[in-house]
């Protein structure tokens, strides 16, 4: 994956001025347990970095800005939501009832037309980061649905994250709002999605990063670094 700038997201978020420097550091201290070469450890390359990174390659293979413009111009709706859901069903980052919401609700032409149009207008579009995104959930909570919500946090943030990992994060609830409690940081979270959480989510990675990129082998490259360190702090393998 090529490096790429982050955006500048601002730090005087919610959460911001609340870091508490002494839990920056157990995280990190944390992290450095299982992987004590950084981002750079050959064991977190495999464990946590190679899936996502070879999801987003793939995307850019079959979706990327250009192929993705493509396929819209000739209505192949059905074949845009295809290729979504199997990238992400290959690096495996949503549940299995949330895949399969997704896989529900892009059955019929109107849902896959609809995913397929407003994703693009996400990723690829005009307009504000926070109209984009506030677009983005409107379509998702329009979607069809069968036994499962379409519009929930990781489905909302995966796509993003797997085609953009420049300026997207992904976000599981459980395991981030850990992380940002353990590192001491006040996420407002809500379970609806909703641009101000999604700011500040944002707002908090860009924390993290500001604070890692002072230690050697922490540099993170992208929002997969990013991600995965959150990751460590939060998900129930990495808990005592």
């Amino acid at each position: 994956m090529a490096r790429t700038a982050f955006l500048p997201f601002p730090l005087a978020g919610a959460g911001a001025s609340n870091v508490i420097y002494l839990g920056a550091a157990l995280c990190r201290r944390k992290f450095e347990l299982f992987y004590p070469d950084g981002f750079g450890d050959e064991t977190y390359l495999v464990a946590e970095r190679s899936h996502k990174e070879r999801a987003h390659l793939e995307w850019e293979t079959e979706l990327g800005a250009a192929d993705f413009r493509k396929l819209l111009a000739r209505g192949e709706f059905r074949a845009i939501a295809d290729a979504a859901v199997r990238i992400e069903a290959r690096a495996n980052l949503l549940f299995s009832f949330e895949r399969m919401a997704v896989r529900d609700a892009v059955k019929s032409p109107a849902g896959a037309r609809l995913f397929a149009t407003e994703l693009y207008a996400f990723l690829y579009g005009h307009g504000s980061p926070q109209r984009r995104f506030n677009d983005w959930i409107e379509a998702l909570a329009d979607l069809p649905q069968r036994k499962s919500r379409v519009l929930t946090w990781p489905v909302a943030t995966v796509f993003g994250f797997i085609a953009r990992p420049d300026r997207h994060l992904f976000f599981k609830p459980r395991a981030m709002r850990k992380a940002a409690h353990d590192y001491g940081y006040a996420l407002a979270y809500q379970p609806t999605p909703a641009w101000p959480l999604y700011q500040d989510l944002l707002t908090f990675a860009a924390v993290v990063r500001r604070d890692l990129d002072r230690k050697p082998g922490f540099k993170a490259r992208d929002m997969v670094d990013l991600q995965s360190f959150m990751w460590v702090q939060g998900a129930p393998e990495y808990q005592p």
